[in-house]
């Protein structure tokens, strides 16, 4: 592969250490104890140094819903038939869809990403088309992907990244939809983490114990075809989707251009495994929104190490978790940028 075209692999941008540095300080001045507000603190200093700011602020937010089908669905491991994918997309460009409520009150721009329906609905306002197949092959049998339609995908999420940032975003979100995408992120975790399917597999859009034994079961016979992918690229194109390719293909164009990420749940933190083993350096703007009720996602967070900020026991994806983290992270912001220091007010400091 040509270093040229692996713009993937390009150095990411790093948080600004000083910026944080002078918003740790200000925590320690402001009308309270110190550490007594907790990880709000700890969000508010850490977006400080992400963006480069001793204020930092969330007004501008994109969600972007990347939409594809899976050829693996023909296992029998999802509740829902196929074509609800391509319907969904109507959903989402209508405003019915949770994403597009929680958008909307939230006042976030909205970019909904057609990469490839079974069921394609055509052209719809408010969709952007960039199909790449009606859907993933079916990795029981072959590689999920080629090698150019893996490209694509990644190249779908720098696309909504791009328009992100010509809107001054400061703060992107992810998000996908698509029926078996949770067999297609189970199994890739299962490679990227040498974990078992029944450990990660769980029960997606509403499986009952035998869909979820169904679902093992092809992952099962996934890692045993595939068990010769040499790479994480590699186990990306043979197991992954159109819709996670271009979330890890975002999450990596927000760590080079500095844009930080707030990442959803289940399938949107494989994404973000996905993403650092394809360039480590993108791990350091991934905030995590929440745990995910799906089975196996509170393993992916451990091995990332990552803290997520809420658990409501939510599984539904689209973003939805994630957005509904916005508001805190919002409240950390105006906490740390609208409490007064004791000497402003007044108010006298704790003693030695």
């Amino acid at each position: 592969m040509n270093e040229e075209t692996q713009w993937w692999s390009r150095a990411c941008l790093r948080a600004d250490a000083a910026i944080a540095e002078q918003a740790l300080a200000r925590q320690a001045q402001l009308t309270k104890p110190p550490g007594s507000l907790g990880r709000l603190e700890d969000a508010a200093v850490r977006l400080a140094g992400l963006q480069a700011t001793p204020r930092p602020s969330l007004q501008r937010v994109w969600i972007s819903v990347f939409a594809a089908d899976h050829g693996v669905a023909a296992e029998g491991v999802s509740a829902f038939p196929q074509a609800v994918t391509g319907e969904m997309l109507r959903n989402f460009a209508g405003g019915g869809a949770a994403i597009a409520v929680l958008a909307r009150s939230l006042g976030a721009n909205l970019d909904v990403v057609n990469l490839g329906t079974v069921n394609d609905p055509g052209p719809i306002s408010g969709v952007h088309r960039a199909v790449i197949a009606a859907s993933t092959a079916n990795f029981c049998e072959t590689a999920a992907m080629s090698e150019p339609q893996l490209r694509a995908a990644l190249a779908a999420g720098v696309a909504s990244v791009r328009a992100a940032r010509d809107t001054g975003a400061q703060l992107f979100i992810g998000g996908e939809m698509g029926i078996a995408n949770t067999t297609a992120a189970a199994a890739l975790a299962c490679a990227l983490l040498q974990r078992a399917p029944k450990e990660l597999a769980g029960a997606g859009t509403g499986l009952d114990e035998a869909g979820i034994a169904r679902k093992v079961a092809a992952i099962e016979r996934a890692l045993a075809l595939h068990a010769d992918a040499d790479s994480d690229w590699e186990r990306l194109r043979r197991l992954g989707g159109f819709e996670i390719a271009a979330l890890a293909g975002a999450y990596i164009a927000c760590a080079q251009h500095g844009v930080p990420v707030l990442v959803d749940g289940f399938i949107c933190t494989v994404a973000a495994l996905a993403a650092q083993r394809l360039n480590p350096g993108c791990g350091e703007w991934l905030l995590y929104a929440h745990r995910s009720h799906e089975r196996g996602h509170a393993a992916l967070l451990d091995a990332l190490g990552a803290q997520p900020l809420l658990d409501l026991g939510l599984r539904l994806g689209e973003a939805s978790g994630a957005a509904v983290a916005v508001p805190l992270l919002r409240l950390a912001c105006d906490l740390h940028n609208g409490m007064a220091t004791f000497a402003q007010a007044g108010v006298s400091g704790a003693s030695a």
